[in-house]
């Protein structure tokens, strides 16, 4: 298989994108504006692969193979043999949009531009490039290497063929596909993060402690992982990010973010990444 994907940005999606492209047999470009967060991509992918040559899932040399199939790259013109690309950086509208600007100009005119958004118009971000028909949202799941699903969004001016493309590509690096058109926060967002903010409500208003109520959830609802947990998981930065775009896009006070949540936020409190959230982590 030599067909290219690129991949813009290098956090934790990125990496984990990255990764699984390339243990399906893909040549991988993985593109950052700073060659030190390329380098700790590397170290964590190097990391999740080895655990699975420790678990005898996979064997060192294959391991390898998957490792040399990832480049690396701080100049996105190299992103230019790409049939394929999914921009996975910050949530940010502004942010993605440069980057598809971008994009537009240094990729090939048939290739089709993904972004892992999880919360932003693909409409909009199509409406920046020349190729519209050509953008659609491709939106993994954390941890990527092991979560199924990818969530694939249509914007309005998202072609049929394209589309067939990507839910075709998402089944090749062994995920399954479903859809949504482009609405705030899709499907998975506007209906967890409403949850989530719910649960900082709780914990806001003293209505029980943050062990009680990602307790009841995981006993009671039978989740893995309780929602301010799961809040620290996915950044703080994030859920704030994601429930401004659902206020924002859908005018609805039910999704004004907890004042809490801000305050944590403005703190620098942005849960497992920073070693701080609702839980404390070393």
């Amino acid at each position: 298989m030599s067909e290219t994907i690129g991949v813009v940005g290098s956090g934790t999606m990125g990496n984990g994108i990255a990764q699984v492209a390339a243990r399906a047999g893909y040549s991988v470009v993985l593109h950052d504006v700073k060659d030190e967060f390329l380098q700790r991509a590397f170290v964590t992918m190097d990391k999740s692969l080895q655990r699975d040559v420790d678990k005898q899932r996979l064997s060192a040399d294959e391991k390898q193979s998957i490792i040399k199939r990832i480049k690396t790259t701080t100049e996105i013109e190299s992103l230019s043999e790409a049939s394929f690309v999914i921009e996975a950086a910050t949530e940010n509208l502004d942010v993605k949009v440069d980057i598809f600007k971008t994009l537009d100009q240094v990729t090939p005119p048939e290739a089709i531009l993904a972004s892992n958004t999880s919360s932003i118009s693909i409409t909009r971000l199509g409406a920046a490039t020349n190729r519209p028909a050509k953008v659609i949202g491709m939106h993994f799941m954390n941890p990527v290497p092991v979560m199924k699903l990818v969530e694939v969004i249509r914007g309005i001016a998202t072609s049929t063929e394209t589309y067939e493309q990507v839910k075709s590509l998402a089944e090749k690096l062994g995920k399954t596909a479903l859809d949504c058109n482009d609405s705030p926060g899709f499907v998975s967002n506007r209906v967890l993060l409403p949850m989530i903010n719910e649960a900082i409500f709780a914990l806001y208003e003293g209505v029980a402690t943050r062990e009680s109520i990602d307790g009841i959830m995981k006993l009671g609802m039978n989740h893995p992982m309780g929602p301010l947990e799961l809040a620290d998981f996915i950044g703080l930065d994030v859920c704030l990010a994601i429930l401004n775009v659902l206020y924002d896009g859908l005018g609805d006070p039910k999704y004004r973010a907890c004042p809490l949540l801000k305050r944590y936020v403005d703190a620098g409190w942005l849960g497992k990444k920073t070693g701080r959230g609702f839980y404390e982590y070393s």
